[in-house]
């Protein structure tokens, strides 16, 4: 049977319009690394360096089941990981405007435990071959550990989500907690190209101690 992530998963992915606390243990992704504004068209090219790779894993495995404890699943979604430059923090303050070309972000996409690091070399080799992209190079395999979260889904443009972020930061407060940096996670289930800005899904994140 197919593991579907929407049906398996939803603590990780279909939380509530509201705060709550979460412990996320480690998992395997692919990321890509990189700065600038996301409104760039270069920055869709970090994205279409993932995908490619991501699916010539799952369809690889498919004709071709290699891997131990392998299974049939759905791709997981695009994440991000967002923070700014250091020279933007030394005049950071609460009432600065974000300036999105100082942004520094880390995309990534989660692949199932029973993908290895050496099959995803072979897979990225395989992938330069039939459509050449100068950002695969780029491309890494991590294990990532999130660890203690306060996450809440935001429906809406992405520009709204500080409102978002400062419920989630009072929740956090309220629980005798602390927010660990400014870095926090996106984790999106709508398609921007498809879906309409005030319709946008998007998980949001950060670690607190």
């Amino acid at each position: 049977m197919k593991h579907e992530w929407r049906k398996k998963e939803k603590q990780l992915y279909i939380p509530k319009v509201k705060p709550e606390l979460i412990t996320i243990h480690e998992f395997n992704f692919l990321t890509i690394s990189g700065k600038g504004n996301p409104n760039n068209s270069e920055f869709a090219e970090y994205i279409g360096a993932l995908y490619p790779i991501c699916y010539g894993i799952k369809m690889g495995l498919k004709k071709n089941p290699v891997l131990e404890n392998y299974y049939d699943y759905t791709v997981y979604p695009l994440e991000g990981v967002w923070d700014i430059t250091e020279e933007a923090k030394k005049n950071y303050t609460e009432n600065t405007k974000l300036n999105k070309d100082d942004l520094v972000f880390t995309l990534m996409i989660r692949q199932p435990n029973f993908i290895t690091k050496e099959y995803v070399i072979e897979v990225i080799e395989k992938t330069k071959l039939k459509k050449p992209n100068y950002l695969f190079d780029k491309v890494k395999f991590e294990k990532i550990t999130e660890g203690k979260c306060v996450q809440m889904l935001h429906i809406g443009s992405y520009d709204d989500e500080p409102a978002t972020f400062k419920i989630m930061e009072e929740f956090t407060k309220n629980k005798g907690l602390k927010r660990v940096s400014k870095i926090h996670r996106e984790i999106y289930l709508s398609d921007f190209r498809k879906v309409s800005a005030e319709k946008l899904k998007t998980v949001l994140r950060f670690n607190v101690q």
